[in-house]
């Protein structure tokens, strides 16, 4: 393990968050303590209603951090400013339940999208999105369409896209939901692969408990509250 996997890319410290205000105030999320580290994938399971995706929006600085701390990629997000969360949000790739490709582009324009930003040159953008398209696999698919791919090819156009812009943080939003168990089990498996070798870290929330044995670390989430997982008889 190098040092820099030993440096965590998430730390929370007793992190709260709230919906509603005064009679209708709600608590979802309780003091919550934990961290991911660089180069493994983190699980956070539990059920619905269990502030999962809150969760992940936080750390993903979609919304504000209201009270406790959480560190991202080194920036304190309690208090930071638009422009920070700005910055943090463009060195995270996002997966989502539903793969979110745009209909009209191929496969290959749909990975190229995201570099578009980060990469002026189109001949690199090109051959940095054949790359990891070769990586998930679908080098025979770069002039297809997403509608005819299978759900599990989706999701690895999804995975190449996130993996674009080279981010240190993966964040998944139950990306295996709507695949069947093989699928998404294979889907997990080569995201972790690709992340590893690239030392990047993986948030993946999911409720599918098929799921752990790929995952290097698991956090369980309950009534708003997060522990280390811990499997029941």
């Amino acid at each position: 393990m190098t040092a820099s996997q030993l440096q965590p890319v998430i730390v929370s410290r007793e992190l709260r968050h709230h919906y509603g205000e005064g009679e209708l105030r709600s608590e979802i999320l309780h003091g919550l303590n934990f961290e991911v580290h660089a180069g493994e994938v983190t699980l956070l399971v539990g059920p619905s209603g269990s502030g999962k995706s809150t969760l992940l929006t936080l750390v993903g600085a979609l919304r504000s951090v209201e009270e406790g701390s959480l560190q991202v990629l080194g920036q304190e997000l309690k208090g930071a400013s638009e422009r920070q969360r700005v910055a943090i949000r463009r060195r995270i790739g996002f997966i989502f339940q539903s793969h979110n490709l745009v209909s009209s582009l191929t496969v290959l324009q749909n990975v190229q999208l995201l570099l578009q930003l980060s990469e002026p040159n189109p001949q690199l953008r090109e051959a940095r999105a054949c790359d990891l398209l070769e990586a998930v696999g679908l080098s025979h698919r770069l002039n297809h369409y997403p509608e005819e791919l299978s759900g599990g090819q989706r999701q690895r156009v999804a995975i190449a896209r996130a993996l674009a812009p080279q981010p240190e943080l993966i964040l998944a939003d139950e990306p295996t939901a709507s695949l069947d168990s093989q699928s998404g089990q294979d889907v997990v498996e080569l995201l972790g692969e690709l992340c590893r070798s690239r030392g990047s870290a993986v948030l993946l929330v999911t409720h599918d408990l098929r799921l752990l044995k790929e995952a290097d670390r698991i956090w369980q989430i309950e009534d708003g509250k997060v522990e280390p997982w811990q499997q029941t008889p």
